[in-house]
């Protein structure tokens, strides 16, 4: 492949951006200065200029080899910060063409007509500039003095042909073109337009690409990589494979970020019995020593911090850092989390650092590397991370420590859930599968379909003992319509049930007519499914099954029926006596629990209070460590936009609502993490920040959840003596009886049941009903 450079200018930067390149298997290396080894396919700088003067930054550039036919990517800060203007123009001078695409969408920073925004607000009044000694640029143009191009959107969203030609019209003009960017799609429109101009017959320059670690990652999408992604990269001298670096070490976390979310990263870490060090001008360097060595001594765990109260040069910060972590280091073996480029590059040069080899990240920017002495370090811009990014990152460093695959760092800390067995299929007094009824829902509807279409499928009975709870008849017309084949019996109970492949149990009360109409609401079919669920309730409370998995059914025919209640979970919390249950949603890529659900949303702000936020959250938690989560992380959702935004949103719901009930649970141990802006909550979800999200209110749990993944959704309620799934659709009238009804939902809602439900014995054990 073509050798690639990436010329950053702070650590932390050059950390997140060489992690863009290794998650899409490019074998990737920070060089901290000029490289002097052999290099990598993809080599990362530091040029650690970020705190210099304009000129140092200039000189630096000028001073870096770019040998010919090296693909140069000038990494900059997705908020502008730093000498962008003179680095830009020090590539021009060297004979480039630079085309500038500098957004980061997954932090909602973006670019149009020119104007770097934030979550759509200009940059310059969004208050991110406020430590940065000059103010911020309304636009690009200004970061430079050299003649300048603008690409508008409408030329990126033109066509891959189109969008090069104009891209090479306008470098015509001038070597610097900036280019509008909202979206990765965007960004992946930029790279290809460039890797096309990279290739035009009789080039006088080559082109250079400059903007945020997003623009990096479209680069290393586009760009074949030298090795499989996910393979093994290689080792460091005799370190053996990346990923295995020896036996567990104590942690020193450095934060020298005077950012005030760096601030709120330090104390989550500290909730969590970290010993914490606040660095002083006034303090005598030499018992800051001796207080981190003590505390090592004492706990794996210590942690030096600075903030803009404290030291406010940034540089002096620092500088005094590192003496103080050199010190440390000199007398115990300690791996790092350090938080601020500034403060990584200053402690990892004290060090004598050269090298960094990216490993893994926690979230977008915070990374863990290799150091060619093979200490583990782990990085992070200040301004970035959620509120518990430090005590992941410390936790990521102890798992890649005690590492039992040195290439899987994935299911540490995971359990085996209780029913897992070698020979699940057996029927024995061994048999641990959990019982499972499932309830056929309005018999009108696709439930009878989509419940055979589930226990048809492979996994149905090699981890479960499904019953169903439904009409024999309507399920034969289901199996019927989906064109397959079933042995539907009538059992009285899961006692007298018999578990193979290709069979159906059925509990059948004789509830339906033979000749029920499809796709009509009918008082029959919703007072049969209010029956089905009783009976599946009272299974429950006698220990008879461990889980409960639900067909959609129909309110309209449960109102018609007499049984007036909002739906399901409302339904089952009545059934077993419960006052207080919550709706979790599930997709593969989120969990979603609600703190109010079918309610209008003016009743639904009204009603949040910290007392059931508090008890929200315990009962997702809870639900997940069931599920074999060992230590879930939660993000709860604001009510406003923005979280508030300090007050501009709203009247303070959130400072009043929701922060005191993250308070309570912070202190108990459980990692929620709040109020977060729901826009943002989700994203982050969706990408596996978070194992569950926290909705304030209906709409603002499933309207993602049907974005992410309604095909293959599943509804849970957590709260009841025993779980339940359901899937995330209903009764879909216009379908039923056509047999062209997708069954993976409920699929997933019974393998989910099964997941999150006990063995038998484990239930037993644990208090939970039984006969």
């Amino acid at each position: 492949m073509t050798p690639i450079t990436v010329i950053a200018d702070d650590l932390s930067g050059a950390a997140e951006t060489a992690e863009q390149f290794r998650l899409r298997g490019h074998e990737t290396t920070v060089s901290l200065g000029v490289p002097t080894g052999p290099p990598a396919p993809v080599t990362v700088v530091d040029l650690g200029t970020r705190a210099g003067t304009a000129e140092e930054a200039r000189v630096a550039i000028d001073a870096l080899p770019l040998p010919v036919g090296t693909l140069v990517l000038k990494k900059t800060d997705s908020l502008w910060r730093g000498h962008v203007g003179p680095e830009l123009e020090a590539l021009a001078a060297r004979g480039y063409d630079v085309v500038v695409a500098g957004a980061l969408p997954a932090l909602g920073r973006t670019v149009v007509d020119g104007r770097p925004l934030v979550d759509g607000r200009p940059l310059a009044e969004s208050g991110l500039w406020h430590l940065e000694p000059r103010r911020a640029p309304s636009g690009l143009d200004d970061l430079v003095d050299h003649p300048t191009v603008l690409v508008g959107l409408d030329v990126v969203r033109s066509g891959p042909t189109a969008f090069a030609g104009c891209l090479h019209d306008a470098l015509v003009g001038g070597p610097l073109a900036f280019v509008d960017a909202e979206t990765d799609a965007d960004l992946a429109a930029v790279v290809d337009a460039v890797l096309r101009l990279a290739d035009r017959p009789g080039s006088r320059r080559p082109v250079a690409l400059a903007g945020s670690a997003a623009l990096a990652a479209a680069l290393a999408d586009a760009v074949a990589p030298s090795v499989e992604p996910g393979g093994d990269l290689g080792t460091s001298g005799d370190a053996g494979p990346r990923g295995w670096v020896g036996p567990e070490r104590p942690v020193l976390v450095v934060v020298g970020s005077a950012a005030e979310v760096a601030r709120g990263h330090v104390d989550v870490l500290a909730a969590t019995g970290a010993d914490v060090h606040v660095l002083d001008p006034a303090d005598d360097a030499g018992d800051l020593v001796d207080a981190a060595r003590a505390s090592l001594a004492l706990s794996p765990l210590a942690v030096l911090a600075v903030t803009g109260r404290r030291l406010a040069d940034p540089a002096a910060a620092s500088v005094a850092l590192a003496a103080v972590v050199a010190r440390v280091a000199a007398d115990v073996e300690v791996d790092l989390v350090l938080t601020g480029g500034e403060t990584a590059r200053a402690v990892l040069d004290r060090l004598a650092t050269t090298t960094l080899r990216p490993l893994a990240q926690v979230e977008h920017g915070a990374v863990l590397s290799r150091t060619d002495d093979d200490r583990l370090v782990a990085t992070k811009p200040g301004s970035f991370g959620g509120s518990t990014v430090l005590a992941d990152l410390v936790d990521l460093v102890r798992r890649t420590r005690t590492a039992v695959d040195p290439h899987d760092l994935t299911g540490v800390g995971r359990v085996r859930r209780p029913h897992e067995t070698e020979n699940p299929m057996t029927t024995t007094t061994l048999d641990t599968r959990p019982f499972i009824a499932v309830t056929m829902g309005d018999g009108a509807g696709v439930g009878p379909e989509v419940t055979v279409g589930a226990l048809l499928d492979e996994a149905a009975y090699r981890d479960a003992r499904p019953v169903v709870v439904g009409d024999a008849h309507r399920l034969r017309l289901g199996a019927a319509a989906l064109g397959v084949e079933a042995e539907i019996v009538e059992v009285d109970g899961p006692a007298d049930a018999v578990f193979t492949p290709g069979r159906i149990n059925v509990v059948d009360p004789h509830l339906l007519s033979a000749d029920l109409p499809w796709g009509a609401v009918s008082a029959e079919a919703g007072h049969a499914a209010y029956e089905y669920i009783r009976i599946a309730c009272e299974l429950g409370m006698a220990g008879l099954v461990q889980g409960i998995c639900t067909a959609p059914l129909n309110k309209a025919a449960l109102h018609e029926a007499g049984h007036v209640f909002p739906g399901h979970t409302e339904l089952l919390a009545h059934f077993m006596g419960v006052g207080e249950v919550s709706m979790m949603l599930s997709t593969p890529k989120i969990k979603v629990i609600h703190v109010t659900t079918h309610i209008g949303l003016i009743d639904a702000i009204a009603k949040i209070e910290p007392g059931l936020v508090e008890r929200t959250v315990r009962r997702g938690w809870e639900a997940l460590r069931r599920a074999g989560v060992d230590d879930p992380r939660i993000g709860v959702c604001a009510i406003n936009p923005h979280a508030g935004e300090n007050g501009l949103f709203g009247y303070g719901e959130e400072a009043e609502k929701i922060t005191p009930a993250i308070e309570v649970l912070q202190a108990d141990g459980i990692r929620a993490v709040g109020p977060l802006p729901a826009d943002t909550a989700f994203f982050l979800g969706g990408r596996g920040d978070y194992d569950l999200i926290v909705a304030m209110y209906h709409d603002q749990g499933h309207g993602p959840v049907k974005v992410l993944g309604i095909e293959a959704g599943v509804n849970i309620t957590v709260g009841l003596p025993v779980i339940r799934t359901s899937v995330d659709h209903g009764t879909a009238f216009d379908i039923a009886g056509t047999g062209v009804v997708a069954v993976g939902s409920m699929i997933e809602a019974l393998r989910q049941a099964v997941e999150m439900s006990p063995s038998p014995a484990d239930a037993a054990r644990v208090g939970a009903p039984s006969a």
